[in-house]
């Protein structure tokens, strides 16, 4: 089962200005081949599936673990979404044309379909796809696909950093681009102590240090790279078998905290009645909250 914390992994700048040509290149992050639905769900059906977890506990430790952390990130890479299209259409009535603004820019089906807010779809507007799931069951085989769209995944927030300066998504990139590198490292850390291949030589993959990228290099200095998180208060006790040593870009000794990172608060989403979301103008609004909080 899982626990659910109302706060994001992170905190996030809040949305000041609105850009719906990133907002659909973030979308690749969360709908993509390699973007955080992938992750999530590749880990997610891995630990589901994984036999003969009693003799091999450290593996499923690790697996089921990181499942949970990408279930946060999916969180992440919808609420830079959101930040991104809040404001970038004009709040007037329906017949002043409110949407004309961003007609053939972005992804239209924020508008058309989703009131203004992410996807499950990649940057082209694709539906994202149950058969990027790959759980052979084989355990070498799964851990060496998972170190692959870790380093898959880091090539695409790259390029998603590469592509825009607007603040939300830099943050947003320069904290996954930490986490992911600690998937690999993890995924690297679970071949080697299965097949004895020295994986880690193979990193960075791509070969650009975090060092480089200040929004990523903020979470280094704070040792975010070292840490893997216990997102459970009694299971999964361990992953520290697999996650321990040193770093292998920088040699700093590796840790395991118990519980989630402290985050920031979830932006709030402020209505965009242009696009009916949520339906109701300020006026009945307040009407609403008035009866809930009476009890109706």
């Amino acid at each position: 089962m899982f626990l659910r914390i109302d706060r994001l992994q992170v905190e996030l700048p809040m949305a000041e200005d609105p850009d719906p040509k990133a907002a659909a290149a973030v979308q690749e992050l969360l709908g993509g081949r390699f973007g955080e639905m992938s992750t999530l769900m590749n880990y997610t059906y891995q630990s589901f599936n994984f036999r003969g977890k009693d003799a091999l506990k450290p593996y499923y430790d690790l697996v089921s673990n990181i499942a949970t952390e990408e279930l946060g990130h999916i969180e992440v890479v919808a609420a830079t979404i959101n930040g991104l299209l809040t404001g970038a259409t004009d709040r007037k009535e329906v017949t002043d044309t409110p949407l004309k603004g961003v007609s053939g820019v972005g992804n239209p089906h924020h508008f058309l379909n989703n009131g203004q807010t992410a996807l499950v779809a990649n940057a082209l507007g694709a539906p994202w796809q149950g058969d990027y799931v790959f759980n052979t069951g084989d355990l070498v085989l799964d851990m060496l696909h998972n170190f692959f769209l870790e380093c898959g995944a880091r090539m695409g927030k790259l390029r998603v950093y590469e592509t825009t300066d607007n603040p939300i998504a830099r943050a947003m990139c320069g904290y996954l681009l930490v986490r992911g590198g600690v998937h690999q490292v993890a995924y690297a850390k679970a071949l080697e102590t299965i097949t004895g291949v020295e994986v880690a030589k193979m990193l960075n993959i791509p070969n650009i240090s975090n060092e480089v990228i200040p929004e990523a290099k903020k979470f280094n200095d704070m040792g975010v790279h070292h840490t893997l998180y216990r997102f459970s208060p009694s299971d999964y006790q361990d992953i520290d078998k697999i996650w321990k040593g040193q770093h292998p870009e920088d040699g700093g000794d590796l840790k395991v905290v118990d519980g989630p990172p402290d985050g920031g608060p979830v932006n709030p989403l402020t209505p965009e009645p242009q696009v009916f979301a949520p339906g109701y103008h300020p006026g009945e609004l307040a009407e609403i909250a008035q009866r809930l909080m009476r009890g109706m």
